[in-house]
């Protein structure tokens, strides 16, 4: 990455161990990207549904649920499906919409489900979260564990190419009268963000911090993982992977 575009952080004894852990469960993280294109979303499920042909009433697993909007929709299409978020804000108000086909848990993803499922999501940059590299790893067998015979699961990444390429080094957004300042940098094989924003007087201080994987790490780490790696898609349409210019990388295996 050009020097030019990479911006130290103010304090590098922060700890971010488990950052994932406090961020994901403040209600500032839910602010900040309130306006995510949830949309584009559903249409990346539909195509995705579609894609993998899945029986009626699947079973489907929304793996790093967050809030459950996208368990949610996958359950309005027809399927049985569980959401699970280490988040116990986050998951305490996911589970207000559950019925008899639709159940959130707090789960960790490094974990293997004792139910299998016929798909297994893990969506929207959902995974490289950890601070030991073997817990990607753990995750993937997790995963690959928690399949019937015959299920796919699918892992929607950061293209890391076309993000590193397109970093944008600090910029301000405001939401809800908050501003948030964030800079971000790729350092040490992650890219960080560093949020600073005050609220009501107090001061915040965030970090996320995730796994610079490539495709080639994931085929790696999958090959490691006995994975059988189906299909490659580069954007919520399902189109070609392009290693420098997709904004996704979308696998497909088993």
């Amino acid at each position: 990455m050009p020097n030019s575009q990479k911006t130290e952080p103010q304090n590098p004894k922060i700890d971010t161990y488990n950052w994932f852990a406090s961020w994901f469960d403040s209600p500032y993280y839910h602010i900040l990207y309130k306006e995510r294109n949830y949309r584009e979303a559903q249409v990346f499920m539909d195509n995705l549904t579609h894609y993998l042909n899945l029986p009626e009433k699947a079973k489907v697993l929304d793996l790093a649920c967050g809030k459950g909007r996208h368990s949610i929709y996958l359950n309005q299409l027809g399927y049985e499906v569980t959401g699970a978020d280490l988040s116990e804000n986050s998951i305490a108000e996911a589970s207000k919409n559950e019925n008899k086909s639709l159940h959130f848990q707090v789960h960790d993803m490094r974990e293997t489900f004792e139910d299998k499922f016929d798909a297994i999501f893990n969506l929207f940059t959902s995974f490289g979260y950890f601070e030991n590299d073997e817990d990607n790893l753990t995750t993937l067998k997790a995963m690959k564990e928690s399949l019937t015979e015959y299920g796919f699961a699918v892992i929607d990444f950061m293209n890391v190419n076309q993000v590193v390429k397109n970093l944008v080094a600090e910029e301000v957004k405001t939401v809800e009268n908050i501003d948030f300042h964030i800079k971000r940098y790729l350092s040490e094989g992650h890219i960080y963000k560093e949020i600073d924003f005050e609220d009501q007087g107090e001061k915040f201080h965030f970090t996320e911090k995730v796994k610079a994987l490539t495709l080639k790490n994931f085929e790696e780490l999958m090959e490691e993982a006995g994975i059988f790696l189906l299909d490659i898609f580069g954007d919520y349409k399902l189109k070609k992977f392009h290693k420098t210019d997709s904004e996704r990388l979308i696998m497909i295996f088993k």
